[in-house]
């Protein structure tokens, strides 16, 4: 789902307003580092499920999210690429592989501050995911959601062909989750945030 279009507007300027580039995963590593380039934006990403590689080797110009807390603008960004494991050859985790993941990850931002943004690939179970194994969200990750609140959690995998609706939905956490398939835009202000530092605008091209 690359856009060629996105090249042509990193180098017009008309991404000058952006602050960081987020990708959920399922794109080519030079595809990421061209738009890094073109943009001289980062671009921090999570690995897709087809995205194996991507866990031992860099993305050139880019930075990895999987796995780690790490602060841009003044958000923390908790990153988690990967999906349910369904098949051999896929970039993929069962819900306990995933679930010690997350506990992981919850007692590191918990020990540091808390985490603003989530960026994953799939979403959690129940939140815009679908009935088959290969599109299936994780239940852990309601379960990182009701434990750190982050105000966003964002995704890629249910492409915009196998879904009536693209709209933002809610939590019961609080957390606003966001399917970026193709390419979404975020204003995060103050009011947003209300427990950590506002950011300026940035957006979230092609995840």
């Amino acid at each position: 789902m690359e856009e060629p279009w996105l090249d042509t507007r990193c180098r017009d300027g008309s991404l000058d307003d952006v602050s960081l580039v987020l990708s959920c995963g399922d794109l080519r590593a030079g595809y990421l580092t061209g738009i890094a380039d073109a943009a001289n934006r980062v671009v921090a990403y999570v690995p897709g499920n087809h995205d194996g590689s991507f866990a031992e080797d860099e993305v050139l110009g880019c930075v990895s999210l999987d796995g780690k807390i790490r602060d841009f603008h003044g958000l923390r960004i908790l990153g988690l690429g990967g999906s349910l494991a369904y098949s051999n050859g896929v970039y993929g985790f069962t819900e306990q592989q995933m679930k010690r993941r997350v506990a992981r990850a919850v007692l590191l931002a918990q020990a540091t501050g808390g985490v603003d943004v989530v960026v994953a690939h799939v979403p959690p179970a129940g939140y815009g995911d679908l009935d088959t194994k290969a599109h299936r969200g994780f239940e852990c990750f309601n379960m990182l959601l009701d434990r750190l609140h982050p105000a966003y959690f964002l995704h890629g995998h249910i492409h915009r062909e196998y879904v009536r609706s693209m709209k933002a939905i809610s939590h019961p956490s609080g957390t606003i989750i966001c399917n970026c398939c193709g390419h979404r835009y975020l204003d995060i202000s103050s009011k947003d945030l209300p427990k950590r530092k506002a950011t300026r605008l940035f957006a979230v091209p092609k995840l």
